[in-house]
């Protein structure tokens, strides 16, 4: 008879596994590198696809239980008990062709307990709590596998998706409705959903399917809402994410969902701002943008830095400090990305605010326009098309024309684009139009400046020259004095010869 039918514990077959993979052979001991390289192609061989996954011997199956809306009032709740038992069962969706009929019963159960928590009032029972917890735990809860391509670009490259996506996007279907539930009621939930709840949750962030992250971001904000008691444990552990993100791995797939979170978070906060907010921006959102990867997530990270700002513009010249601080000076495309950061940060500033940063922030305005790559010159002149900071510039003329005039001026001469010498000479008649009698002067003391400096030029060319000459003679009368010298040795070798 064949084998009954039974639930796979994960835990047991992965010790079974390591049991399988430390018998060593009588070969393996004498060659140590083929141990290593065995051992090695297992490993590798056991990390595809999903880690929550693993072969079995016997099959599993489940049966079809009565529809919910057919049972009982009284008996629905157990029902509803065993559905939510009954769809903790894993199944292993590597295999396309095992248990394709409780996959399917499975499929459908859960989408049944999606219905039934969506169309009835009063299904959740306290009772009913550690059951669902349990079954969203069983189901999306795993060790997340090493990446299929050690050199992943997120950019470029395809993501690895999720195997048991066609379970697992209805428990996070499922997960979401409970939270959202008019009956739900979180002091019940607390003792389920609780520090470590959240902990696991937060470590699939770093899953690389996209579809996964989507649901995790919806799941932890509505966490957030509903829990007051862990609100301050899920931002220690965001800002211990982003630390270990930024000083140690270099990696993590769900920055740009997590600074998602924590734009709506911070819209929230009330004012005045706590220490550990505006420490949270100074030490881990603004490092956060030396980050190689930037573009993935840099949407979302200037949005965070722009509502710190709006809730409290004291922080306006520290955050534009710290962005000059660690401002790139090879990667153009992360140039661009700073000076789209910069002008929405400008959009919102205080005049008082840009009085203090003006000098330092117009000088790196000052060098980007220079820059030889168009597309950095380009964003930054794109500046004067911003009505708001063109107010700022023109009522701070005479401090900012001084620092711009000089790269301006030159571009128009030399720079190799021409749409960015036309961009610069619309630049340079708003500024003439801004403040006449001062762009004159400047122009004056540019062409002044550039006159001294083509002297300086000329004088010292000369002065090489007249150094290479004095050069030229003294080698020459070296060259003569060392041809007397040799000429009399020569004379005083024949003397000699001739007297013997």
């Amino acid at each position: 008879p064949p084998p009954p039918p039974r639930v796979w514990s994960p835990v047991f077959n992965f010790k079974k596994m390591s049991a399988a993979a430390a018998v060593v052979t009588a070969a393996e001991k004498v060659d140590g590198f083929t141990r290593k390289s065995v051992r090695k192609a297992a490993r590798q061989k056991r990390s595809q696809g999903s880690s929550q996954f693993r072969s079995r011997s016997s099959p599993v199956e489940i049966l079809l239980l009565p529809p919910l809306k057919d049972a009982p009032n009284a008996e629905q709740h157990n029902l509803f008990c065993q559905k939510l038992q009954q769809c903790c069962v894993i199944f292993d969706f590597m295999d396309s062709v095992s248990d394709l009929k409780s996959k399917e019963v499975k499929r459908a159960t859960l989408n049944e307990l999606v219905d039934f928590l969506t169309s009835n009032r009063g299904v959740l029972l306290e009772q009913a709590y550690p059951e669902i917890v349990k079954m969203i735990t069983c189901n999306i809860f795993r060790t997340l596998p090493p990446s299929d391509n050690p050199d992943f670009d997120p950019e470029e490259d395809e993501p690895s998706l999720e195997a048991a996506w066609p379970h697992m996007q209805i428990v996070y279907e499922f997960f979401l409705r409970f939270l959202e539930c008019p009956d739900f009621q979180p002091s019940i939930a607390k003792r389920f959903i609780d520090q470590k709840f959240v902990l696991q949750l937060l470590e699939l962030f770093d899953s690389e399917d996209p579809r996964e992250r989507d649901f995790l971001k919806t799941v932890l904000h509505r966490i957030y809402g509903k829990f007051l008691g862990l609100r301050a444990f899920i931002r220690k552990q965001i800002n211990n994410i982003f630390l270990r993100f930024i000083y140690e791995t270099d990696h993590f797939n769900g920055v740009a969902e997590l600074l998602e979170i924590l734009g709506s978070i911070i819209n929230g906060f009330a004012l005045p701002l706590k220490a550990e907010h505006k420490q949270f921006l100074m030490k881990v959102l603004i490092p956060l943008h030396t980050a190689k990867g930037l573009a993935l997530f840099h949407a979302q990270l200037a949005y965070c830095v722009v509502q710190f700002l709006e809730k409290d513009a004291t922080l306006t010249e520290p955050v534009i400090r710290g962005l000059l601080k660690f401002w790139p000076k090879t990667v153009s495309q992360k140039e661009v990305m700073y000076l789209g950061e910069v002008e929405e940060i400008l959009d919102v500033i205080e005049p008082s605010q840009f009085k203090k940063i003006q000098e330092p922030l117009f000088k790196q305005i000052a060098k980007c326009v220079s820059n030889p790559h168009f597309q950095v010159a380009e964003r930054a002149l794109y500046f004067w098309n911003n009505e708001y900071i063109l107010s700022l510039i023109e009522d701070n003329s005479e401090k900012i024309l001084p620092i711009m005039f000089g790269s301006l001026y030159r571009i128009s001469k030399e720079h190799w684009n021409p749409t960015i010498v036309a961009l610069v000479y619309n630049v340079l008649k708003t500024l003439m139009e801004m403040n006449g009698s001062l762009f004159d002067e400047l122009t004056a003391s540019y062409k002044a400046e550039r006159q001294r400096e083509k002297k300086k030029e000329q004088e010292r060319e000369e002065l090489w020259k007249n150094l290479e000459e004095l050069q030229l003679q003294r080698s020459q009368v070296f060259s003569g004095s060392l041809q007397i010298n040799t000429h009399n040795v020569e004379n005083a070798r024949n003397s000699k010869s001739s007297a013997k």
